[in-house]
This record gives structure tokens, sequence and C-alpha cells, in this order.
């Protein structure tokens, strides 16, 4: 019997230093952007090719896993992160704006990885455990909300070029991240008795995606991201290069966005094992709602700080519901092509979320760039409404 126990905590560890990424850049992504870019509508592109390259990653990623297993490819996708770390440390030194944006989307294939860990912590515990297990490996975003700004912020003078030792001390924590991963024990590729009975033929893509718990699922986990992305990626460009708020206010309000993100996780799952996904997902998209009203009511650092705390409970009730309602759609020999579209669609809105945020704040200002926001909120409360629906008539499961 599967219970929780190393495996998922290691890949918290490991995930708590790799995904100190995601902080780097979306803190100094869009201001290195402005100092290298040619246009300041391109500001903010490295932090959209960051999850560019997530979303072109992921596929790739997960048939790799089939051919090679989990444990080898989480290792190397640690390692590629180093590697992307250095390069950007390099572009930024000889001020290309090209070559660093290459070198964050090369970071952005070793997070397609990492966004992996959450599954393989899943099926490492018995099913009612599932949605503790997601919620302890997003629990690494802790320290990853800690761990990123300070990294970013300690490197900003190590080296000439302002902001180049942030990413070369990014590659340290990236191969102490690779270190954690030799102690991860991937379970076995044989399939239990449990899984067995469970079994049948392997349905195609296409009639899965006939489920409406399919898609309800599946944007859940896109829109929160999409729109997370979207507001998130603007901030640092609306705060400190448009209101000029301190590069010291700035970093505490993407901190504590982050911490609202990952810390939900020491009770979602057991939100979700008491009240249901369903029921956690409204209580997200009403955190957005919210935070759409609390930015729009001023400029302020305060004003910021309270949106974007909203903004990561927001994401995280809308993200761990979406992942733990995915496995309910699909059989376990399915698992593999089922958890690669939801991860290519999910950062693949992201980065479309990630590179229209840019256009938008210039070209439109802060508060258009928010209510924009809106119509994706309300397609969620729409599918979800067909999938209630649904439900009273046939029973949507696997």
């Amino acid at each position: 019997m599967r219970q929780m126990g190393k495996s998922v905590w290691v890949l918290t560890l490991a995930g708590a230093l790799g995904l100190s990424v995601a902080p780097v850049v979306v803190f100094i992504g869009g201001i290195v952007g402005s100092a290298l870019a040619p246009s300041l509508e391109l500001a903010t592109l490295p932090i959209a090719f960051l999850v560019i390259g997530t979303a072109l990653a992921v596929l790739p990623v997960t048939h790799l896993m089939q051919v090679l297993g989990r444990k080898r490819v989480f290792i190397l996708g640690a390692l590629f992160s180093a590697v992307a770390a250095l390069f950007a440390t390099y572009f930024i030194s000889q001020q290309s704006f090209w070559g660093f944006t290459f070198s964050v989307s090369m970071m952005g294939v070793s997070l397609a990885v990492i966004q992996q860990y959450r599954f393989a912590a899943m099926e490492s515990v018995l099913p009612e455990r599932m949605a503790s297990a997601a919620s302890c490996v997003l629990l690494g975003g802790l320290v990853a909300a800690i761990l990123g700004p300070e990294l970013a912020q300690a490197g900003e003078k190590i080296f000439e070029s302002a902001f180049s030792g942030s990413f070369f001390l990014l590659a340290i924590v990236s191969l102490l991240s690779a270190v954690c991963l030799f102690f991860y024990q991937p379970v076995s590729e044989t399939y239990t008795e449990r899984e067995v009975d469970k079994m049948g033929s392997e349905r195609s893509l296409f009639l899965i995606m006939k489920l409406p718990l399919f898609w309800v699922a599946v944007l859940a986990s896109a829109i929160g991201y999409a729109v997370m992305s979207y507001i998130m990626t603007a901030t640092p460009v609306s705060m400190h290069v448009m209101m000029s708020h301190s590069l010291e206010d700035t970093k505490w309000v993407i901190q504590s966005h982050i911490l609202a993100m990952y810390l939900p996780s020491f009770f979602s799952g057991r939100l979700i094992e008491r009240f249901g996904a369903a029921r956690l997902m409204v209580a997200g998209l009403v955190s957005y709602g919210v935070c759409i009203v609390v930015v729009l009511s001023g400029q302020q650092v305060m004003h910021y700080w309270g949106g974007l705390v909203l903004l990561g409970l927001g994401w995280n009730f809308l993200f761990v519901s979406g992942t733990v309602l995915l496995p309910q759609s699909y059989r376990v020999e399915e698992r593999f092509k089922v958890q690669g579209f939801n991860d290519f669609f999910v950062f693949g809105a992201q980065s479309i979320a990630s590179l229209s945020s840019g256009v938008v704040i210039y070209s439109f200002g802060w508060n258009r760039l928010v209510l924009l926001a809106l119509p994706f909120l309300l397609l969620q409360l729409a599918v979800m409404y067909f999938w209630y629906t649904h439900n009273n008539q046939s029973k949507d499961v696997a």
C-alpha cells in the first residue's frame, strides 16, 4: 500500500529550489527587459518566453518520461535549468536582449519538468490522499517565494552588469535541486491490483475531451494560471517603471503574491477532501473577482499588495482543484497523454496571457489590463454550470 512518504517530501524540496526560477524571472525579468529591449512594448517578453518554453516542452517532457522514467527526466531538467541560468548571466553581461530572452525560454523547459512533480506525488499515494499530496508538493513554492526574489536582489551588483549575478546564484540553486532528486524513488512501473481493475481499452484523447468534467478540470488550471500570469507579469512594470514605487516595495508585493499562491496549500487539499473541488473552484473565482475590485481602486503600494495576495489565493484554489479533478477524467493507462495535453493547454494559455500583458499595459494602461481578465472568469463559471447540469443526467467519470 502506497502512503505519503519520502518521495513526496523529496519532490517538495526539489520543487522548492527549482521553482525559484519563476519568482526570479517575474521579479526582475521585466526590469532587465526594460533596460535591454529595443522597444518598451517588448519589456515583458522574457517573462512571456518563460511560459512559452514551458508550454512547448510539456509534450516532449511527458514523452521522455514514458521512455526514460520520471527520475532521470527530473534530474536532467534541474541540470538544464542550471545551464540556462548561466546563459542568462552571460547574455545580460553582453547586453543582449534576445540572448537573455532565449535563456529564459530554456528555463521554461525546466519548469515543464517541475510541473510533473505534482502528478508523480499523486501517483505515490492512495486515491483519497491525492489532494494532500498535490498540495504538499506545491508547498515548495513557499520557499521559492522567499528565495527567488532574495536571489534576484542579492545578485544585482555581484557583477558589473545589473542582475547578471542573480542568474548565477540561480544556477547554483538549480544544481542543489538536481542533488535532491537523486533521493527520489519513483513508483514501480508495474501496476497494482487496484490499477489493473480500473483499466479498460485505452480511449482516444478526442473521446476523453467530450467529458464536461475534463474541461472543468483543464480550464480551472488554465484560466487560473493565465489570469494570474497576465496580471502578475504587468505588476513590476506598473509599480516600478510606471508608478516609480521602489524596487524594495515591488519585491515585497511579488513575494507576498507568491507566498499567497503556495501558503494555502497547507489546507487547500483538506478543503477539497471535505467540501469538494467544485466549491473550492468557486472560492478561487470569487477571490479573483475581489482582486480586480481592489487593484482598480487605486495604485498605491497597498492596492497592489492586496490585489496580488488575492490573486495568489485564487490561483491556488483553482489550480489545486483542477489538478485533483483531472484524474477522474482518465484511466491509469491514459495518464501520460492526458497530463501532457493538460499542461500544454495550461501553459499555452499562460504564455498567450504573458505575451499580451506587456503590450496591453503599455498600450492601454493598468486599469484596462485588469478589466480584460473578467470574461475568462465568466467562462469558467459557464463551463462549471454546464458540468453541473450534465451531472444531473449522467455520471461523468472515467
